[in-house]
């Protein structure tokens, strides 16, 4: 029978109690469908996940590269790096692009502008007061009179006192402008989302479903270096405003091989990771390389073969790839850091229902972060993990 989500009161209790050694609580219950000592928790194994980039070989065969690009060469580098090369490229090939944010001009917390101010000047690349709104509203008022500027939030958790800013000025700046053609399209808001291990209450939020709630948006999250250079890339030449949501546990943990030149992804298109004819798994961001260890065990045990799909942009995000998976395999699950409640699984389970319900062999699932603040202790218990998504697969082929 399939386990229920635990009630807010059920898991506080779970969360405060005395901590007991990891024996004692193997021993009183079983917390997944696996194999008794099996070890699907364990870290993730970057250097060997399927879903990077090892080779160059691998690397340069992606078949949205342009044809030059495929024929170059890639170098080794981590996430926060591919960010800062699509940052210098931009900066160095249109003059219109602004680089601005709360402590960027030194690298910023995470060191994705490193060496910018220096290369390009502080009235290109400079800080900002620490303050949200005006940030975002000098970005609004920069891209309406046709600089190309990339605001940086600190961390996602903080983009609140400028939400007012993004949905009811930058989002709505094109609509109500009329036949005038002014708009602040070419505007990229970057922030860090998600779980880092130790970033309780406000450094650890995915707040990317509110946005997809916002029409004029493009909202996109990349999974690796490869990904972060070419989307970032396609955001700031894109006319409209795209908020860029960069994994920030991924900025260091994911490395691979990157094209050494400049290439542009498609912003309207999802990816098929892996191939598979019994389950579609769709997510995006850190989840993916969850989601991967998950499907290797689960492929292993049960002997299904399942198609992960990378949304890449969640907000409009690519129905058509999602639905003909589903179709072909009858069975989606969808998997999230944050809540489920409202979330980008929602959408996309309801979608599904709409669009392929006579295809479905089985319930759509979701597995997402629970209903709750996240604890500094607690992270690793709220965010979904290989256990819940190997069960996922289970009961869902079960079904």
């Amino acid at each position: 029978m399939a386990s229920k989500a635990p009630t807010i009161r059920a898991l506080t209790r779970y969360l405060l109690r005395p901590p007991v050694p990891l024996h004692a609580r193997c021993q009183r219950r079983q917390y997944s469908a696996a194999a008794p000592g099996a070890r699907l928790n364990g870290s993730v194994e970057y250097d060997t996940v399927p879903i990077l980039n090892h080779t160059s070989k691998s690397a340069l065969s992606n078949p949205e590269l342009p044809a030059e690009t495929r024929n170059g060469q890639t170098k080794r580098i981590n996430l926060y790096t591919a960010v800062n090369e699509a940052l210098r490229h931009a900066l160095q090939t249109d003059e219109r692009v602004l680089v601005f944010g709360e402590d960027i001009q030194f690298g910023g917390v995470f060191r994705c502008t490193m060496n910018l101010a220096a290369d390009f000047g502080t009235e290109r690349v400079f800080n900002t007061p620490l303050c949200e709104q005006g940030l975002v509203g000098f970005a609004v008022g920069a891209a309406a009179e046709g600089m190309r500027p990339v605001a940086e939030v600190q961390f996602a958790d903080y983009v609140f006192p400028s939400f007012d800013q993004i949905h009811n000025e930058v989002a709505k700046y094109r609509y109500r402008s009329g036949s005038t053609g002014v708009n602040c399209g070419g505007l990229v808001i970057r922030m860090p989302a998600g779980s880092v291990g130790h970033g309780a209450l406000y450094h650890t939020q995915s707040p990317e479903a509110l946005f997809t709630h916002t029409p004029g948006l493009r909202v996109v999250i990349p999974r690796s270096p490869t990904q972060a250079k070419g989307l970032l890339l396609s955001a700031i030449r894109c006319n409209d405003p795209v908020i860029f949501m960069e994994p920030k546990i991924l900025y260091r943990a994911a490395v691979e091989q990157v094209p050494v030149d400049a290439y542009h992804l498609p912003l309207d298109k999802a990816e098929v990771l892996k191939t598979g004819k019994d389950v579609t798994i769709i997510s995006y961001g850190t989840p993916l390389y969850t989601c991967s260890a998950a499907i290797a065990a689960a492929e292993k045990d049960f002997g299904c073969s399942v198609e992960l799909i990378d949304l890449r942009t969640i907000y409009p995000w690519d129905r058509e790839t999602i639905l003909n998976s589903v179709k072909k395999t009858g069975r989606a699950i969808v998997v999230h850091e944050s809540m489920m409640n409202a979330g980008v699984g929602a959408e996309v389970a309801a979608t599904i229902q709409e669009k392929a319900f006579l295809k479905l062999e089985a319930p759509v699932k979701r597995v997402a972060g629970w209903a709750t603040h996240t604890g500094l202790m607690f992270e690793q218990f709220i965010i979904p993990d290989v256990t819940r998504v190997y069960d996922a697969i289970k009961q869902t082929i079960d079904y």
